[in-house]
């Protein structure tokens, strides 16, 4: 069985957020006060987790991302990773993170059975990166950079891309991803932050930002093999070293080819970053309903979607919940 909308798009990838809570506040997605968390009883165990990771991988899905919030600051989460690793079907385990944490985290995580992860660093400036997350952590994210690296995991870095704000860190990360074996993934600037802030002119877009590297580091080429599918276009460098992605939400959507559904930390299933709507499943998983009855609720989530967000028409509404309440 699989999960197709009604687009004819087959959904394969679960994001499934494991917490509401961070440890840093980036001005683009949270307040740096007054945030307010879901109590604890409302966000799911690692038991109804994995439950609904079991349904939703009988129903094709493959590949599972695990988010937040920020995931490190959830108690035992290698005790989740190997739990979810094991799940039969599952063929692709990674998450994101903020890396503040990582350093103490990475080899347990690795141990468990995650391989893959994307870490959250906009800029290799300090004074830009407290400005930016309103929290002095820049050395703990090059340390947790480090121990990942160590650990043996496959590493992308994803920075926000906000115009006349990081410019001046496009290049250097490039290089830094260069030089360490890690793909830099830009993200033009979307509107997912709480506080209202998101301007179309505020959207570092990704052909400005392909102009530069190509100023910097001469023609970039794209990946032949690249998955139609993935959020990211990505390229290579023509002298074979490194690569870099760009998720271009607003400049270029890519809601055709998309294969993603989410599972946010309070038991809501979402059929799109930027859905106004949301299905619950934490009822089902808490009233012991059979299988069954939690996959006819996935399925029927994903029957619904849309056929886009919207972004660029004047139909577009911001989603009412900020990006670290549905799930990065």
């Amino acid at each position: 069985m699989a999960l197709i909308d009604s687009f004819g798009r087959i959904h394969d990838n679960l994001r499934i957020s494991v917490t509401d809570r961070c440890n840093i506040r980036c001005f683009y997605c949270m307040p740096d006060e007054g945030v307010k968390f879901q109590p604890k009883g409302e966000i799911l165990s690692f038991e109804e987790i994995e439950r609904f990771a079991q349904v939703a991988a009988g129903l094709g899905v493959r590949k599972i991302r695990l988010t937040g919030g920020e995931p490190l600051l959830r108690r035992d989460l290698p005790v989740l990773i190997e739990k979810l690793a094991a799940i039969p079907g599952i063929a692709d385990l990674a998450l994101t993170t903020n890396a503040v944490l990582l350093a103490a985290q990475a080899r347990p995580l690795y141990d468990a059975g995650l391989r893959r992860l994307n870490i959250h660093l906009d800029t290799l400036d300090r004074a830009r990166f407290r400005q930016i997350t309103r929290r002095d952590d820049f050395d703990a994210v090059m340390a947790g950079i480090d121990a990942a690296l160590a650990a043996g995991f496959k590493l992308k870095i994803n920075a926000v891309a906000v115009k006349d704000l990081i410019e001046p860190d496009v290049v250097p990360l490039a290089r830094f991803g260069r030089e360490r074996g890690i793909e830099i993934r830009y993200i033009e600037f979307m509107p997912l932050d709480s506080q209202g802030l998101w301007l179309g002119g505020k959207v570092l877009r990704m052909d400005d930002m392909l102009a530069m590297l190509t100023q910097e580091f001469g023609p970039l080429e794209p990946r032949p093999e690249a998955d139609p599918r993935a959020p990211a276009t990505e390229f290579r460098f023509a002298d074979g070293v490194g690569r870099v992605g760009f998720v271009a939400s607003v400049s270029k959507p890519f809601c055709l080819n998309c294969n993603r559904l989410r599972l946010t930390a309070d038991g809501k299933i979402r059929y799109c970053l930027f859905a106004v709507e949301e299905t619950d499943v934490k009822d089902l998983l808490r009233a012991g309903a059979p299988d069954e009855a939690i996959a006819a609720r996935i399925a029927e989530t994903v029957r619904r979607k849309w056929i886009g967000h919207e972004i660029n028409s004047t139909q577009f509404v911001p989603p009412p919940r900020p990006m670290y309440s549905i799930g990065g």
